[in-house]
């Protein structure tokens, strides 16, 4: 498998936290920022550090940012800076930016300019702590597509014992489980399932409308 490879603009905490995460996942990353003491501290951590302004589009041209899988622009607070980063980004043919958005203002104007992928950080992990703090045992979210998520869940005390075939949870509620982890298992059953029996130590990766998985009480 070829190696992942992804720009990142901005080196805020967002895009130094994204960057050396990347790095660790075996991807190669390219870091640009503006400022010549955030591109030395973040150097030895990634495959290739820069210093542009991406509001410049000269200087964004003479980098391979049309080589990689996505740029993605960790530009927030800066709102001119963020959007002519995206402007030049489709000027040059980048086919796919990944943005971050500071408020829903930032992000309707993401949205005019043909960004669809933008994350907002602050309103994301604020979700995502509200609905672990609705559902105990839930223990993360993950939005999937317009209306759908995939949840990771403990194992609910109603679901112990039984087999996915007897829950019938695609023909009852249009919702399916899609992955298993038994946390004494190194890895995570996929596939041929259905006569598997469920116990209280595994965590569930389901997906689902989003209305369904809010009303099965994953925590009852």
């Amino acid at each position: 498998m070829a190696t992942k490879q992804f720009v990142i603009i901005g080196l805020g905490n967002t895009g130094i936290f994204l960057a050396r995460h990347l790095t660790s996942l075996g991807c190669e990353v390219l870091a640009i920022d503006n400022t010549p003491e955030k591109i030395q501290d973040i150097t030895p951590t990634v495959a290739q550090a820069v210093v542009a302004d991406s509001t410049r589009k000269q200087q964004l041209a003479a980098l391979p940012i049309l080589k990689v899988d996505s740029v993605i622009c960790c530009i927030g607070t800066d709102l001119e800076a963020s959007l002519l980063t995206i402007l030049n980004l489709k000027e040059l043919g980048v086919k796919h930016i990944i943005a971050k958005s500071s408020s829903m203002q930032h992000t309707s104007i993401l949205e005019r300019l043909g960004v669809s992928d933008i994350f907002q950080p602050e309103r994301d992990m604020a979700i995502s702590l509200a609905e672990r703090l609705n559902r105990p045992n839930m223990l993360d979210i993950l939005p999937f597509m317009d209306g759908f998520s995939i949840i990771e869940v403990v194992c609910p005390q109603k679901f112990i014992g039984k087999s996915l075939k007897e829950l019938s949870l695609t023909s009852k509620y249009g919702i399916q489980i899609i992955a298993i982890r038994d946390p004494l298992k190194p890895k995570p059953i996929i596939g041929n399932m259905a006569d598997y029996r469920l116990k209280d130590q595994d965590v569930l990766f389901v997906i689902g409308p989003n209305e369904v998985l809010d009303d099965l009480h994953f925590d009852k």
